[in-house]
This record gives C-alpha cells, sequence and structure tokens, in this order.
C-alpha cells in the first residue's frame, strides 16, 4: 500500500455566517510536531485576533484498535475535532467496515467515512513484535479504543497492567457487547443484539406486527457518542489526579438510557410500554400522513398550544373543547379521531400546500426525506451537514460534515478514509523504526 501522507485540505465545520467568523485553520499539526502525551486543557488567555486557533482536540494522541462500528465511530468523532488518530488494523485482515455495504472501484465508501481523519497502520498484535510495537506506541498516546473479548489483549501481554505501567497516564477504552463483567461478558455482542435485549424492538413496530429492528447500526451509533463522551470525562478525571482509567462501555447500556423512563414506570406502576407504530402514549395527533401527491409527512403536537393549532388547521376546531383534548396523554387515548381529522385533510393537499398551511399556523410539520431530499435540502444545504471532501482515491465525495460547529475552535474533515496501512511506514518512523527494521518486522508478519 501506498504511504504518502495525507494532505487533502480540511473541510471545516465552524459557526453560522451570522456569528463573528472563526478561524477556519483546523488541520492538525504534523505527526511530528505532537506530544508524546497530551497535556491536560486548561483555560488560558484568548488568542490575538487573528491568529490561527487549533482544532480543540490537538495535541491528543488516540489508538484505535476496534472494528465494527461504536469503537471506531468514537475514534472518528475525536478525529474530527483534532485528535491525532491512528487506525490500528490486522496486515491481512482489515476492519470489515472497509467491505460493508457498497463500493466504488472496488473501493469500500462506508469507510471513506468512518476511516476520516485517521492515519492507517497494519499491527498484528499476538506477535511478540507487533505487541512490542503496541506497548511504544501506547507509551506516546492518550486513549486507545478497543473492542476485544474481554480477556482477548490479556491473552496478548497487552492488558490494563501492561499498557499502564507503559503509560501510566493512558486511558484505556473498552467497548464490547455486554461490558467486562457479569454473565454474557465473554458473548459475542454487536449492536442488533443490543437493540433487542435493550427493549428497542420490543416497542417498535405496529401493534399487530413483529418487534421491529432499524435498518441501520443504531445502538452502535448511540454507544459510539457515549464513548466518546465517556473518553473525554476519563480525561477530565485524569486532570484531577493525574493518572489515566479504564472505561467499560457495554453496547447495551447507552440505547437503554435513550428508551426513557421505562424500567422506572415498569418498577413504580408495572407499565409495559407495547408497541405503538408511529403513535405515542404519550400525545397525539402524531403520525405519518400521506399527501394528495403521494409524498409522507410527519405531524408532531407534543405541546398544547401546538396541538390546538393544528385542529383549527384542519377544520375541527371543536376537538379542542373535549375534556379528553386537555393533556397529551387523553389525546394519545383518542388517537384515531384525531388521524382520521389530520389524515383527512393531509390527504386533500399537496407536500407543498401541507407545509406552507403549517408553518402559516406555527404548527409542526416535516416531509418525510429519503437520502435524495436531505442531500437537496435547503436547510441541510445551509448548515453544510452534507460536505465535500477530495480524496486521492475517488475524487470528490460528499459525506455528513462534523457532528456540531463550534465559533472558535471548529471541527474538520481533514482527509478521508485511508487506504489499508497506508501510514504504518510513517508512524513508526516516529517510532524511531529505520527502514531495515520496518522491514525485518514486516518479514516476520507483525506488520
Amino acid at each position: 500500500m501506498t504511504e504518502s501522507a495525507p494532505t487533502t485540505p480540511p473541510t471545516t465545520c465552524a459557526a453560522p455566517s451570522s456569528a463573528p467568523p472563526p478561524s477556519t485553520s483546523a488541520s492538525a499539526p504534523p505527526p511530528s510536531a505532537l506530544p508524546t502525551s497530551a497535556p491536560d486543557a486548561r483555560d488560558g488567555a484568548p488568542a490575538p485576533a487573528g491568529t490561527p486557533v487549533p482544532a480543540p482536540l490537538s495535541g491528543l494522541r488516540v489508538l484505535d484498535l476496534a472494528t465494527l462500528f461504536a469503537g471506531p465511530l468514537a475514534a472518528t468523532l475525536l478525529g474530527d475535532f483534532g485528535a491525532d488518530v491512528i487506525k490500528v488494523e490486522h496486515p491481512t485482515r482489515p476492519d470489515p467496515s472497509r467491505g460493508h455495504g457498497p463500493a466504488k472501484d472496488g473501493v469500500g465508501l462506508w469507510w471513506k467515512l468512518l476511516g476520516r481523519n485517521k492515519r492507517a497502520i497494519t499491527l498484528d498484535l499476538s506477535t511478540p513484535g507487533g505487541r512490542d510495537l503496541l506497548l511504544r506506541l501506547a507509551a506516546r498516546t492518550d486513549v486507545i479504543i478497543e473492542n476485544f473479548r474481554p480477556g482477548t489483549l490479556e491473552k496478548w501481554g497487552l492488558g490494563w497492567t501492561e499498557l499502564s505501567l507503559a503509560n501510566p497516564r493512558l486511558v484505556l477504552t473498552r467497548v464490547t457487547g455486554f461490558g467486562q463483567f457479569g454473565p454474557y461478558a465473554h458473548r459475542p455482542g454487536f449492536g442488533t443484539l443490543a437493540e433487542a435485549m435493550s427493549g428497542f424492538a420490543a416497542v417498535t413496530g405496529e401493534p399487530d406486527g413483529p418487534p421491529t429492528l432499524p435498518p441501520f447500526g443504531l445502538a452502535d451509533s448511540i454507544a459510539a457518542l457515549a464513548t466518546a463522551y465517556a473518553v473525554m470525562t476519563a480525561l477530565g478525571g485524569r486532570t484531577l489526579t493525574g493518572r489515566g482509567q479504564v472505561v467499560d462501555m457495554a453496547i447495551i447500556e447507552p440505547i437503554l438510557t435513550v428508551l426513557g423512563p421505562q424500567p422506572l414506570w415498569y418498577d413504580q406502576l408495572g407499565f409495559v410500554q407495547p408497541r405503538t407504530g408511529n403513535r405515542s402514549t404519550n400525545n397525539a395527533p402524531r403520525n405519518t400522513y400521506r399527501a394528495a401527491d403521494g409524498s409522507w409527512l410527519a405531524v408532531s403536537t407534543s405541546a398544547q398550544s401546538v396541538a390546538e393549532r393544528v385542529m383549527r388547521l384542519v377544520g375541527r376546531p371543536e376537538l379542542i373543547a373535549e375534556p379528553w383534548f386537555t393533556t397529551g396523554s387523553g389525546r394519545a387515548q383518542h388517537a384515531d379521531v384525531l388521524d382520521e381529522a389530520v389524515g383527512g385533510w393531509i390527504a386533500r393537499h399537496t407536500r407543498a400546500e401541507a407545509m406552507a398551511a403549517f408553518e402559516r399556523a406555527e404548527a409542526a410539520i416535516a416531509p418525510v426525506y429519503d437520502i435524495r431530499d436531505v442531500m437537496a435540502d435547503p436547510q441541510y444545504r445551509a448548515l453544510d451537514s452534507v460536505t465535500e471532501v477530495p480524496d486521492p482515491e475517488l475524487g470528490t465525495l460528499r459525506m455528513q460534515n462534523v457532528l456540531f460547529r463550534l465559533s472558535e475552535t471548529p471541527g474538520a474533515i481533514r482527509w478521508a478514509g485511508r487506504p489499508h496501512g497506508a501510514d504504518t511506514g510513517a508512524v513508526l518512523a516516529e517510532l524511531g523504526l529505520s527502514a531495515s527494521e520496518i522491514g525485518a518486522l514486516r518479514a516476520d508478519g507483525a506488520l
């Protein structure tokens, strides 16, 4: 594989134009300029006006040992805001995400998204040479993210005991299906299992239909967000103690958290939330409705005032006077009546007509988009939510931008996913290895 350094100029995600224009220089410093272990972040004097400001996680080094998908996405989120992320893959078994989904010219497109802002190296951690190199990298690293089954790193002599000895300030982030202990800890775990076991599938789908799984990595994605948060929290702890620690992230837990008060409802009331399709047990009308032109629209009336506006708009103001209309749960118990009123009105109008009328009434409505609509929508375009990224393999790519905008220290997409092992030589040279030493490690199968 080629080992040229990534040079793609960054695509930044800065504040909207109504804010004072921030610096958009969010490129990472050259790897040789990175400290061996990032200093603790502290408040300091503001930079003079016009001075380029580094990305907020510049100087933070992350080793991404994980695959499919929670751990790698967490590393991507850190890389988007300046962390130097080094993706470590097996020499002959790359991260399976390189082969997931559609490819163009033999290049996996999902990897271009998941591997962005990462330098790609190969190591066989089960070999003595690979183990020694990882320990040397760990000594210069702030965070390791891994998702091997519990006990695997320990089997290779790379457990917390060895890693923390190499670097007492290291944060070891362990992302698994079920966590590091308990009766299921050693089971293989994937996001699909978390979506089933958390209760998500049980409450998703039509009342008379089967439990429904999402058609994408929902649990993994939620766990990735939680993992990035956990990493930053652990680094905050390091500021206080001077020591690193282990993060234990079980994919079954973050999705349980976002499902809301279901455990509390069951504990206090014995209530088990049923499947209700697109309806809610908390308010109505809340559903998707088909317009006269065949398109679909979603309506939400979480606020009482919005529910009243909708009823006036669709010509059923008398329903507002009903005693049950005064609460969301009361309206939910009469969803058939409300859906008939709203659905009947929308069915007589095109999407554009319904959207315009709801907007004039200050009522909440949205079109049901597919990805073609998302790419063309003026609000997404204004936010640059899907941005252009130059790529030496495939040309200009369009992918989701960094997750949020910062007015002073914006994130950036510096490059898309790199080829397998593209940066092995450069990263190992930073460790002081000579070309002959690197060649010998390749011959031994460590790289």
